[in-house]
């Protein structure tokens, strides 16, 4: 590894870090990943654990930033759809072996702390 590439300035990624690193924005890119475009209570539903308030706003910080796009259709009842845009697609593509690697050792948590079967 060279020195230039270990020695990253994070001054000018303090915002997208920031929004990145809060505990539902990753999932919420990889489920609109997943999903292409999602509605809003489907997405509640798709995440499980969050609260409509935190995806709320979690929604309006990622928009702000660029990441998702929110589309507003003139029905009745109203409409509205979420997906990632470009820079949301990019950030998904570079986090899948984030989120692989930490599937997988919650996998492995999980099977060391499952009961033993009995081999007597």
């Amino acid at each position: 590894m060279s020195e230039e590439e270990e020695h990253i300035c994070v001054c000018p990624l303090e915002g997208i870090i920031d929004i990145i690193s809060k505990k539902w924005a990753l999932l919420i890119i990889n489920a609109l990943g997943n999903k292409g475009k999602i509605r809003f209570n489907n997405l509640m539903e798709y995440l499980g654990r969050i609260s409509p308030k935190t995806l709320s706003d979690t929604l309006k910080e990622l928009q702000a930033e660029g990441l998702i796009k929110r589309e507003s259709f003139a029905e009745i009842p109203p409409r509205v759809e979420y997906s990632l845009t470009k820079d949301g697609v990019e950030l998904r593509k570079s986090i899948i072996p984030l989120l692989k690697w930490a599937a997988k050792r919650n996998n492995a948590k999980t099977s060391k702390h499952s009961p033993k079967e009995n081999t007597h």
